[in-house]
């Protein structure tokens, strides 16, 4: 599970991907211009980027509100780790066998999928002498692949070390941040989606990754809008956060493992159902059967 990559909406995406989720190959460099102005030349990038940070500025904070992240956090912990305590999530590390070698951390970061050698990286970068540090080269070798080739005996042992430095839980926030939080945040606000809309894209891309390809993020917000008109589009937010979330269940069900759909049936459906747009407590859900609640 993971992914970075440089997007806006309505602007699309300016980087490669560097990511991949899942059971996906990593996807290809997507170079895709800015919308022509009125006079039919390309708006610099600066300029249409400008525009939107003040479109962004404009809109109330939603999930980015403080209260509103860490309910995010823990509703996310929940399908991520089965419990709501999120922070208790900093050292754990294991290998689930979905294909993406060790999973660890609060979202998951994989050595399989690149954000994990992201965030050592960045961890070693400012803090070098580090337990993690003397496995990035075995780390680079690794990224990509399901193996544990130079990361075994030790690296389990040295990702719990770490985790009790401060500044190793707090690169992990920072990288979630990054990759993940601030992006799905940011595109959802420019698809006019409310605070539960935000969270719905939040969760995908920690659950999918970034990826163009079907089974990941934009893959399947582009099926989505396929579908139905965004509500920036002028449609309606519940009928399009429906068909994103049933674009979201098809990608989980095509996978060969970890094909469970309870984050979707049992919660988001749930608040969705309910009307609940500014994803506003109490919220009582399910994922795997077990029962959670946020007053």
């Amino acid at each position: 599970m993971t992914r970075l990559v440089l997007f806006g909406a309505p602007i699309a995406i300016v980087a490669s991907i560097m990511f991949s989720s899942g059971d996906s190959e990593p996807p290809t460099v997507v170079p895709q211009a800015a919308g022509p102005t009125k006079d039919g030349d390309e708006k610099p990038e600066a300029a249409e980027e400008a525009e939107e940070a003040e479109q962004i500025d404009s809109l109330p904070p939603g999930l980015a509100a403080p209260g509103m992240k860490e309910r995010a956090s823990r509703i996310v912990s929940s399908a991520e780790a089965s419990t709501l305590d999120w922070r208790s999530q900093y050292g754990t590390i294991e290998d689930v066998h979905d294909g993406t070698g060790y999973t660890a951390g609060i979202v998951g970061f994989c050595s399989g999928t690149n954000d994990m050698l992201q965030l050592v990286e960045s961890y070693t970068g400012k803090h070098p002498d580090n337990p993690l540090a003397p496995f990035l080269p075995a780390l680079r070798e690794v990224d990509g692949t399901d193996s544990h080739e130079g990361l075994d005996p030790g690296f389990t042992g040295a990702w719990r070390e770490a985790a009790d430095d401060p500044a190793f839980r707090k690169a992990q926030d920072d990288a979630r941040d990054e990759l993940y939080f601030e992006p799905a945040v940011r595109l959802a606000k420019l698809d006019g989606l409310g605070t539960l809309g935000q969270f719905v894209y939040y969760d995908a891309m920690v659950l999918h990754g970034p990826g163009v390809e079907a089974d990941g993020f934009y893959g399947i917000r582009d099926a989505a809008m396929a579908s139905a008109d965004t509500a920036a589009e002028g449609g309606d937010e519940k009928a399009y956060l429906n068909a994103f979330l049933d674009e979201s269940r098809s990608a989980i069900k095509a996978r060969k493992v970890q094909r469970d759909t309870t984050r979707i049936d049992t919660a988001q459906r749930v608040f969705l159902r309910e009307g609940n747009l500014g994803l506003e407590t109490p919220l009582v859900w399910q994922v795997y059967g077990e029962t959670f609640r946020i007053d």
